[in-house]
């Protein structure tokens, strides 16, 4: 499609519009006749916009002289009508020459890879993946194989349900979908044990089949177990059975920093500076000096990739580096202030580490003051199920 309108562009094509009560009839004439019509845009009931090539022009002309319409040239556009009005500008001609071939050439080429996940799911490494496995940019699109880039990765990787790859114009586009994490499934048949996936002290325990190694109020640690899975009757003597049980224990989750009375901040002074580069493969030019006049500051990049429609890129891309200027304010804190600080830091931290916060039984906070600063202590109870199955090895 891209090389299509390219080459459109270089033949040169027309602005046209079609005014009429039978807009309808006109367009599927020109589509039973393979006249080619692109870009339609309707104004009102009876007014029709739309492109056409220079050629086929008098066959525009002849269907809306059937159809009862009447066509004007709105504008004239392509290589054919620029080179018209530069034709006395040789270089100006020469450069618009070589750009043509240049975007000729691209476009056997790979400029971008796109990569979209489903609901934007993060998957580590995939791009560096992607490249080992052939697809990167500036590779020949007639090198690639799909299938093949496919295979490699859907192999290589066992966090991906489905994977495509779609080329369109100078763009790779890869789709995928992330697989789920399952946990894994042990047979009924299976002889396992329920062993301790946490350390903590054993508040209850319920067990259904097999036979229970603690009891409440006994310490566990990850690895013991808590419910064998075997039972030992006076005539049949040891069966080995699939432990199932339910076994809750008090755990403790602790973090702890320490909170400077003095501390140096780095403050947004609001002044910015942006310079630019551009980058045509692996080779830049940086147009003024490269680094900021700022003594302190923050330092934000980005790249856009130039390219002529959604999926026509270029092997050339504008780098904006933006320098944010910052200063430096000391701020001193009292003693309270500085375990608040902290109580409320380590709190949020252990907040997204706990799951259900409904569970948690106690809340234990220390602070040890120092010379410099204070450091906090903050624990938390939480009452979990701590215990996992565990196959038994003869």
């Amino acid at each position: 499609m891209f090389i299509k309108i390219i080459f459109s562009y270089i033949l040169g094509f027309l602005r046209i519009s079609v005014e009429g009560y039978y807009i309808e009839r006109f367009i599927n004439i020109c589509k039973n006749k393979k006249v080619a019509v692109w870009n339609l845009k309707r104004k009102g009931n009876i007014e029709l916009y739309a492109n056409v090539r220079i050629k086929e022009f008098k066959d525009i002309c002849v269907i809306a002289k059937k159809t009862g319409c009447k066509v004007k040239i709105k504008t004239k556009k392509g290589l054919p009508f620029l080179i018209h009005r530069y034709k006395k500008r040789k270089l100006f001609i020469i450069l618009l020459a070589i750009l043509i071939i240049i975007i000729g050439l691209s476009s056997n080429f790979v400029w971008n890879v796109e990569i979209n996940t489903e609901n934007n799911e993060e998957l580590i490494n995939i791009r560096e993946d992607l490249e080992k496995a052939g697809l990167k940019t500036g590779i020949l699109k007639s090198k690639i194989d799909t299938k093949e880039i496919i295979n490699e990765i859907r192999l290589k990787r066992n966090d991906i349900a489905w994977m495509g790859i779609e080329l369109k114009g100078t763009n790779a586009i890869v789709r995928l979908v992330k697989a789920e994490e399952k946990p894994e499934i042990i047979d009924e048949n299976e002889y396992c044990n329920i062993v301790a996936d946490k350390t903590g002290v054993i508040t209850k325990i319920s067990t259904q089949e097999g036979t229970a190694n603690v009891k409440i109020g006994d310490i566990v640690k990850t690895g013991d177990v808590l419910i064998n899975g075997w039972m030992e009757g006076k005539f049949t003597g040891i069966r080995y059975v699939k432990a199932k049980g339910e076994i809750e224990a008090k755990v403790w989750y602790t973090k702890n920093k320490k909170i400077p009375y003095s501390i140096t901040e780095k403050v947004d002074t609001g002044n910015k500076e942006n310079k630019y580069r551009i980058k045509f493969g692996n080779f830049e030019i940086n147009f003024p000096k490269k680094y900021s006049k700022f003594k302190i500051y923050d330092t934000i990049e980005t790249e856009n990739k130039i390219r002529l429609f959604s999926d026509f890129y270029l092997p050339i891309s504008i780098i904006k580096t933006t320098y944010k200027e910052k200063e430096e304010k000391q701020k001193t804190y009292t003693l309270e202030e500085a375990k608040n600080i902290g109580i409320k830091e380590l709190e949020e931290e252990l907040d997204e580490e706990i799951e259900n916060k409904d569970n948690i039984v106690n809340k234990n906070i220390n602070t040890y003051e120092q010379a410099d600063g204070v450091e906090v202590y903050v624990t938390y109870e939480v009452i979990e199920n701590i215990g996992t199955n565990e196959k038994i090895a003869f």
